[in-house]
């Protein structure tokens, strides 16, 4: 035979095997081999996983595990395993899975309704990598402490309701500096003058501002509130504001979950320093997350010469502000019939 019709022999061969192995690595990478996971899932690699790690986790979604690690060696994954959150789907192929571990999805965080430092930190424990345990040591770091002038009780102060993205990974550290320059940020120097015309401090504007959002949620009103509020403590009165005794409650029974709707006068004699039925001034810190809303109601906060406000019973969400007591009386009689009619204990 001639070496011609060798070598175009050898070379049909070695196009066919070409096309073998080609067809072959086409079926591995592009074929579905991803099942059992639903659209929006997500899958988490930890910091400290390794290759084999992500292995045994995704091998019970997989058609053909051998595959994959074909495919996972070919595209270098295997050497560069990327900690996260990454997003996958049912169907994906080898190739789909390998790209879609290289495309780091942030978590949008948003805070609101945090009523302690604790709550805060297990909220953002439950959505990233570091736990609440971790949060809280960086959140009541005694040097962050003393740099800010805070307390365990106030720091929550430092922390607005907003949304954060951070990726899964992020170090409890970069979140708090994070959130904390929002913090700093939002206090300009119009409003730090605004709380220094007042009389208080920015923390001592933000735990009055938690009281406000507690006592309304109409951001019509807020700012008539606040004022009632610095009237009292203008003139040395006890802010007498029923959310700190509710506040006051749950810390004394040690109960953060428990739902009270009815403030009680044997309540109001709780012994706390949240308690502003039994103490005047503003308690040690925020009772909530106030909301730059609130915070700005405080700081912008109505003049009037009410003293008293209580609910109003004929617009609901609403309060009835009176100057005198003799009328506050009549407003709070008429706001407690109401809740015995209708059975809210």
């Amino acid at each position: 035979m001639k070496l011609r019709n060798v070598l175009t022999i050898l070379s049909v061969i070695g196009a066919f095997g070409l096309l073998a192995f080609l067809y072959t690595w086409y079926q591995k990478a592009f074929t579905d081999n991803f099942k059992g996971w639903n659209q929006e899932e997500y899958f988490y690699v930890g910091s400290e996983d390794s290759y084999q790690d992500v292995l045994r986790k995704l091998a019970p979604h997989m058609k053909d595990v051998a595959s994959f690690e074909s495919i996972a060696g070919q595209r270098s994954y295997e050497a560069n395993v990327i900690s996260g959150r990454f997003k996958l789907r049912n169907g994906m192929t080898n190739y789909d899975l390998i790209e879609a571990l290289r495309a780091n999805v942030p978590v949008r965080l948003t805070f609101n309704n945090q009523e302690r430092i604790e709550n805060l930190a297990g909220r953002i424990g439950s959505q990233v990598e570091a736990d609440s345990t971790a949060m809280m040591n960086i959140f009541l770091d005694p040097v962050f402490l003393k740099e800010n002038g805070m307390t365990k009780e106030s720091v929550i102060a430092c922390f607005l309701p907003e949304t954060y993205e951070f990726y899964w990974t992020v170090s409890p550290l970069k979140i708090r500096n994070r959130m904390h320059k929002e913090y700093l940020k939002f206090w300009t120097a119009e409003r730090k003058q605004k709380a220094e015309a007042l009389g208080l401090t920015q923390v001592e504007v933000t735990t009055l501002a938690s009281i406000v959002q507690k006592e309304t949620a109409k951001e019509d009103e807020k700012a008539r509130v606040a004022g009632v509020y610095l009237n009292r403590l203008k003139e040395g009165m006890p802010l007498q504001a029923d959310p700190t005794v509710v506040y006051a409650k749950k810390l004394y029974s040690n109960d953060f979950d428990q739902v009270i709707k009815r403030v009680y006068l044997k309540d109001t004699q709780i012994p706390s320093p949240y308690n502003t039925y039994r103490n005047t001034g503003l308690p040690p810190g925020p009772i909530f997350m106030a909301d730059k809303s609130s915070i700005d109601a405080v700081l912008n906060a109505e003049k009037h010469d009410y003293m008293y406000f209580c609910a109003s019973v004929e617009r609901m969400g609403y309060h009835e502000f009176a100057v005198t007591y003799p009328q506050h009386t009549a407003n709070s009689q008429k706001y407690s019939k109401w809740l015995n009619e209708n059975g809210i204990e």
